[in-house]
């Protein structure tokens, strides 16, 4: 989704006059609304890299982030896609032994500490 989500934008309707880098946007007017922000390092350093760290804590920048738009006319399925990932980790979680492909993992400290290879496991099915 962060990286090609379903649509790359959409049209909204200007609903208060503004001025935007010089440029005036009349009421009523038209505007694309677009997910290129996604792709923009001023907001997400090495975009194309899968990083869900950058989501934690205070996460990116209002509209910075928008896989399912804003507002509301946003995507009707956002709340469908939570469901289903929850319902995904649940499953891992309850139906799945894990176990350590490497059960000698040394730790690194960075400040916090994380596994050196990213803690490879093995799934199971219980």
């Amino acid at each position: 989704m962060g990286l090609l989500p379903p649509g790359p934008g959409a049209f909204r309707e200007v609903t208060t006059e503004l001025t935007y880098a010089g440029y005036k946007i009349p009421k009523g007017w038209k505007a694309f609304w677009t997910v290129s922000t996604h792709k923009d390092p001023q907001y997400f350093p090495n975009p194309e890299k899968f990083d869900p760290s950058r989501f934690e804590g205070k996460g990116p920048a209002p509209y910075t982030f928008v896989p399912f738009g804003g507002g509301p006319r946003m995507c009707i399925g956002k709340e469908y896609a939570r469901v289903e990932i929850l319902t995904f980790l649940h499953n891992v979680v309850t139906k799945f032994k894990w176990e350590k492909v490497d059960p000698n993992e040394k730790i690194k400290y960075e400040p916090a500490p994380v596994p050196v290879n990213g803690l490879l496991v093995r799934l199971q099915k219980n």
